[in-house]
């Protein structure tokens, strides 16, 4: 079974500074039927104004993925990690038993795009800890790139989740497919571009949340970015 997500159903904020899009509640958002997809909670895709950011601010359990589109996030935590997050990168954090982070674009005309992901962790109350690597444009091109998981296989960041990420690429005539559990959920993300998902045409922003279904098949990207989520139910 396969239920499309299309971008303009989300949910939307335009606090100034911020503007940001929510696949599921969040906040002041708020829709009993798109509250999470498995363990993932929070997809929002924010876009940060120059010179402006998310002041100090706490969380606790949850395991939180940063995907820069573009621009740069400028990352401080209690954990002492002061880094940037450029496009490429995917930046793990997982809150465990309490850490407190700001995120800010420091940069003078340019706007920070990226996605804000929160999935559930199947550990409470562990140490905080936090993770970044580079996975380059070559590493994702016409295929599904691993990018996070539970064991950091293939050199993927860390998840202490049962969750999966893969991050791909593909244009024209490229396609990529991914087995699947039928008894867990899958969710697609079109990050940009247009993509056809088994068989279904999303464009930048749509989604399709996944189960009962044995693979995932990306196929007609036009400009397409894609992230693929192996989600337990």
């Amino acid at each position: 079974m396969i239920t499309l997500r299309r971008s303009a159903d989300r949910g939307h904020a335009d606090h100034g500074w911020l503007k940001s899009q929510h696949s599921f509640s969040f906040a002041g958002y708020y829709d009993p039927a798109h509250t999470g997809w498995g363990n993932l909670l929070v997809i929002n895709e924010d876009r940060i104004a120059p010179g402006t950011g998310f002041g100090t601010h706490g969380h606790r359990d949850m395991e939180i993925v940063s995907y820069v589109l573009s621009g740069a996030l400028a990352h401080k935590d209690s954990m002492g990690n002061v880094v940037a997050i450029p496009p490429g990168d995917v930046q793990r954090m997982s809150a465990g038993s309490g850490v407190q982070h700001s995120e800010f674009n420091h940069a003078p005309s340019a706007t920070t795009h990226f996605l804000q992901i929160w999935i559930e962790p199947n550990q409470t109350g562990i140490p905080p800890s936090y993770e970044q690597k580079t996975f380059t444009d070559a590493e994702k091109r016409g295929r599904l790139r691993l990018v996070a998981s539970p064991d950091g296989a293939d050199g993927s960041v860390t998840l202490h989740a049962d969750a999966s990420i893969h991050a791909g690429l593909l244009n024209g005539d490229e396609t990529a497919t991914l087995p699947l559990n039928p008894a867990r959920k899958a969710y697609v993300h079109v990050v940009r571009g247009t993509l056809h998902v088994n068989g279904q045409e999303l464009q930048t922003g749509d989604a399709a949340l996944l189960a009962d279904e044995n693979t995932v098949q990306l196929s007609g990207g036009h400009g397409a970015e894609v992230l693929v989520f192996d989600l337990a139910t």
